[in-house]
């Protein structure tokens, strides 16, 4: 499907009031004091359920694109844009997606063609890799290069098409091998003409090479070592230019901590576990020899020559700055600052990541991806021969919409890739529309949506005067809520009393301790949408009061939030959320492929933002930190089953395990009682006596040792499907159900309880259907403070859960993202209420088993097969919209699936 959507143009006043219009039922203003009612915003009473332009993103950002946007692909997967060519001398547009390639009209603003990997047997099962898309034009002859990977058969390529009569023809497949790794992973690519002959450069990013081609036939030149993960390259002056996401390959283990990436190590940082260093390897054009490898910013990325060949540009995505190269003497010339929110105290998080430079070599333009927006630098005679007198100058910003990720520059035009596009906001009456994988519908049930179903977009901006720059400006900054970040700054007031959640950071907290607990992978509809107090719809609820009473306890005495939501779209991206408040570059463009890693228990140090996590966030500001499972591993005797693991239990024998961690920081942190979270065959129930005993042993210790933050993973809700052996669908959610109800109650019995507050979200909402948002999901603030008794309608986010623990521990914001977070006010009152919490018990057994294949038939028996796939072994490894569908079947029987699936359940769809 292909649409031309005109972006809104108007005030932020009006952009808001038309958000506001289709945003559903709206909450009153609370109380509030005036000084949280400055960190308000009209977007804060809203939902996600807008899908038409201008819309909002569950991290605290607005999308009000310039120019025009396209939108196009199957509302059956999720689409990703992921970069774009002119093709020369046309008003045609190249747009390289996570599936194929696409052939964009600029003028009608339409998708003339589109080539998949399905459309052809040499590829199925492809996915394209990052970036790199390349257009030739000779005489009347257009051909596209592109680089694309198999996770699963390990074959990867460069691809070269021709587009010829209006369609997409894919000539051949220039094979690229692993070598020492699982995937070769071709990326980016150059094409040069060297005597007469063309050439073809290709990063090979999993090999730690790359390697230069003869076009015309395909063979290898040379092949040359690089550093840790290259990304980009471009050819000046003689040398090609290689950007390495890891930076050196680690040589000095002595002097420098080095820690685990995919495929190899890399030097880290050992106060956050990410990566300390970032480089671009120089290599001869004719030899391959090295040149030297110069030092630059954080995670490089996008590499971009001059024409004139004597500077080239690197994108720094985790040090929000491009470096300027000498091609000559290979010296950073100068670095340029692309923060849209620029000084004290230097909130990190803008993540730039592509490029494009004008024809007259003066005006630089940079991606920025969590700005959704492109900065464009003015440059200055040390980053450019024709530049103005003085240093690179920003002079602004132009907005986009989610996470743009490509560029491509015209005379008059600037053309995105939005990576995120508008996020996943294609609902099931889209998907039947189109044709897509249906079965009949719930009569009673609304539109839904899930997470993995949304559309690729792209913008087209005529390139703006000044004027028109700065009211971009001014609206970029609106739109990214710049406002809460000077609020974040504010100095404490004197003399404060002690409250819930401070006003200011710095200011005095009634608590001492704060509990974040993280589960796995629902939505709000699937466990509360049959509690009458919130905005739920009972028809996709598939774990009710009868499976979920704790939960649906602490939503009555608690509050409900019925407008809560997470900030990525699985459990790769949402556990750098919760324990980041961000995500990098490094995981943006590894989204819906995730070729090196699935990195949702933190184990690949190429995922991690610069100011790493929440715990050493608060341990660098003196507190006290514990880590209960999160960000680690378990080892024990795999020879177990879940029932001898449970029935040891009962019969309170313990389970011998270990913990490890890949980050030397989260090492001296972790529990060693407490299993770490991705194994579901252990109980919870063993998880929650492990933290109530350490909770009774803290509360015998004299004076108060109970750890300030707490950060616990709790994970079994995520399920096996109907795995035999392995608890039913149901089963796994009451554990993880009953073990949180448990920790809750000795928590409320403690002598902490009074200084003590708790925060629980789900990592993320891929594993079902809501009908509100895809990124709806379940979360609590849970205190003697927080007995509301209501629902809390504000419309909150991971990050706003993320910056209330900072503001109640008075540790500043990790990012700009953070920084900009609503802190969760609503869910404190003034007075306390000391009652505790009475847990209650499943009502479903927790050992009521899936039943063995031989007893099982038809569609049963079918995904019993399937659920004993070794991708469903550990958490998120699997297809999930197959488990989807398995864990309806199993806990809705015959009832029609509400929504379409990406394929036939025992089609391959990478996760």
């Amino acid at each position: 499907m292909t649409t031309q959507r005109t972006a809104y143009a108007g005030a932020l006043g009006c952009l808001l009031l038309s958000l506001l219009g289709c945003s559903g039922p709206q909450q009153k203003p609370g109380r509030l004091s005036p000084e949280q009612a400055t960190q308000h915003s009209l977007y804060d009473d809203s939902t996600l359920h807008n899908t038409h332009l201008p819309v909002l993103m569950p991290y605290n950002r607005l999308l009000d694109p310039a120019g025009h946007v396209v939108a196009y692909g199957s509302a059956d997967v999720e689409n990703h844009a992921l970069d774009v060519a002119l093709v020369p001398d046309t008003p045609l547009l190249a747009v390289e997606d996570r599936y194929g390639v696409a052939i964009i009209d600029t003028a009608r603003r339409a998708v003339l063609t589109r080539w998949t990997y399905a459309d052809d047997p040499r590829t199925k099962g492809m996915v394209t890799t990052y970036a790199g898309l390349k257009v030739l034009r000779d005489g009347a002859t257009t051909r596209l290069y592109w680089s694309a990977d198999n996770g699963q058969t390990r074959q990867g390529g460069v691809l070269e098409a021709e587009y010829a009569g209006g369609r997409l023809h894919v000539q051949r497949v220039l094979p690229m091998a692993p070598a020492k790794a699982p995937l070769a992973l071709p990326n980016d690519l150059a094409l040069t003409t060297e005597g007469g002959r063309r050439y073809l450069y290709v990063v090979l990013n999993g090999n730690n090479q790359l390697a230069k081609l003869d076009l015309a036939t395909g063979q290898r030149v040379w092949t040359q070592a690089t550093g840790v993960a290259p990304y980009g390259v471009a050819v000046a002056g003689g040398r090609v230019f290689v950007s390495n996401w890891g930076g050196p390959l680690p040589t000095d283990t002595l002097h420098h901590e080095v820690a685990g990436v995919p495929y190899g190590r890399a030097y880290i940082d050992p106060r956050t576990g990410a990566l300390s260093q970032g480089t671009v390897t120089v290599l001869s054009q004719t030899t391959g020899q090295p040149a030297g490898e110069v030092p630059v910013g954080l995670h490089p990325n996008a590499v971009l020559a001059s024409p004139d060949g004597q500077t080239v540009y690197v994108a720094n995505g985790n040090s929000d700055a491009v470096s300027v190269l000498d091609a000559a003497s290979l010296r950073v010339r100068e670095t340029i600052a692309v923060q849209l929110l620029p000084g004290p105290p230097g909130y990190g998080g803008d993540s730039p990541n592509a490029l494009a430079l004008s024809a007259d070599g003066r005006t630089l333009y940079v991606a920025n991806g969590l700005d959704n927006a492109v900065a464009v630098v003015a440059l200055g005679p040390a980053a450019t021969r024709a530049g103005a007198p003085g240093p690179s100058q920003l002079r602004g910003f132009i907005p986009t919409e989610a996470y743009p990720g490509g560029l491509a520059l015209g005379a008059h035009s600037l053309f995105v890739a939005n990576l995120e596009g508008e996020g996943a906001r294609v609902d099931t009456r889209a998907i039947a529309r189109e044709g897509g994988q249906l079965e009949a519908p719930l009569p009673s049930a609304p539109a839904a949506y899930n997470s993995h179903h949304q559309r690729a977009t792209v913008s087209l901006i005529a390139l703006p005067t000044a004027a028109q720059l700065a009211r971009y400006t001014t609206r970029v900054r609106e739109l990214s809520f710049a406002f809460r970040k000077e609020l974040a700054q504010q100095l404490p007031r004197p003399g404060q009393a002690p409250v819930p959640l401070p006003e200011r950071l710095g200011e005095p907290s009634v608590f001492k301790h704060v509990v974040y607990i993280i589960k796995e992978n629902r939505t709000y509809d699937q466990v509360l949408g049959d509690l009458p107090q919130g905005r739920g719809e009972p028809a996709l609820c598939v774990f009710g009061d009868s499976v979920t009473p704790n939960q649906h306890q602490l939503a009555r005495e608690f509050q409900v939030l019925d407008n809560y939501y997470v900030s990525g779209k699985s459990s790769a991206e949402g556990h750098q959320w919760t324990d980041a408040g961000m995500v990098s570059d490094y995981v943006e463009k590894n989204v819906r492929a995730w070729f090196r890693s699935y990195p949702h228990v933190q184990e690949d140090a190429l995922v991690y933002s610069p100011t790493g996590f929440i715990w050493n966030q608060a341990a660098d500001h003196g507190k006290t930190v514990r880590i209960y499972g999160e960000a680690s591993q378990p080892h024990y005797d795999n020879r177990l089953s879940w029932l001898d693991i449970y029935r040891n239990y009962q019969a309170g024998k313990p389970l011998q395990f270990t913990n490890s961690s890949t980050i030397s920081r989260v090492r001296p942190l972790l529990s060693p009682n407490y299993p770490a979270s991705d194994e579901l065959r252990i109980t919870d129930q063993i998880r929650a006596s492990a933290f109530i005993k350490e909770l009774h042993e803290y509360e015998q210790q004299p004076g108060d040792h109970f750890p300030e933050l707490s950060v616990m993973a709790l994970s079994t809700d995520h399920t096996v499907g109907t795995r035999p052996g392995m608890p039913t669908p149901a089963a796994m959610v009451a554990d993880n159900d009953l073990a949180l109800g448990r920790m809750l109650e000795a928590l409320t019995k403690s002598r902490f309880w009074k200084n003590t507050v708790v925060f629980v979200t789900e990592d993320d909402s891929q594993a079902g259907w809501d009908h509100v948002s895809a990124y709806r999901t379940t979360g609590f603030v849970l205190s003697a403070y927080s007995h509301l008794r209501r629902p809390v309608h504000k419309n909150y986010n991971q990050t706003c859960m993320v910056r209330s623990i900072e503001q109640i521990l008075g540790i500043p914001p990790m990012n700009i993202v953070d920084a900009t977070a609503l802190p969760m006010f609503e869910c404190f009152t003034a007075r306390p209420d000391p009652r505790p919490f009475q847990h209650r018990p499943n009502r479903v057994r927790l050992d009521r088993l899936n039943p063995s294949l031989s007893k099982l038939t038809g569609a049963a028996r079918r995904y019993g097969r399937l659920s004993l796939s070794s991708e469903f072994d550990h958490i998120d490894n699997g297809r999930d919209d197959v488990l989807n569908r398995i864990i309806w079947f199993a806990t809705k029987g015959r009832q029609p699936y509400p929504a379409a699936l990406t394929g036939p359940a025992d089609d391959d769809d990478d996760d």
